[in-house]
């Protein structure tokens, strides 16, 4: 059986979205300060690396995997994402990294868009 289009658009989008925060991670001033030593820098590196590493698998699963919860899951990240990058630029302003993760979340959200309408509706199992 063929992939649907949106389908197609969900996982590309997706996965654009997510090695953005893949380079924003990478990218990340990895400095010890007097709140935040270096082992807990490092720790918070390898955290996000690793709900990076498990986004992707739910992104899998919902475009070629065919699960339906995985859908609700990235939307709930995206939900807890935008709060938290409301928080970020209301207390640093837009800057150059919460301006990544702006763009992150909008192609999150056209993904996210894409598998819920078109010929992607019932291609999702429950």
């Amino acid at each position: 059986m063929n992939v649907p289009r949106n389908v197609v658009w969900f996982e590309a989008l997706l996965y654009m979205s997510l090695t953005l925060d893949s380079v924003s991670v990478a990218f990340q001033d990895r400095t010890p300060k007097a709140d935040m030593t270096a082992q807990m820098v490092n720790v918070a590196t390898l955290m996000a690396a690793g709900l990076i590493l498990l986004l992707v698998y739910f992104v899998w699963l919902a475009a070629q995997r065919r699960k339906n919860w995985p859908r609700w899951v990235l939307a709930a990240a995206l939900v807890l994402s935008v709060i938290s990058l409301v928080q970020v630029i209301g207390a640093k302003g837009l800057a150059f990294d919460s301006g990544i993760e702006v763009i992150s979340c909008a192609l999150t959200a056209m993904g996210l868009y894409y598998s819920f309408t078109g010929d992607a509706v019932g291609w999702f199992n429950a």
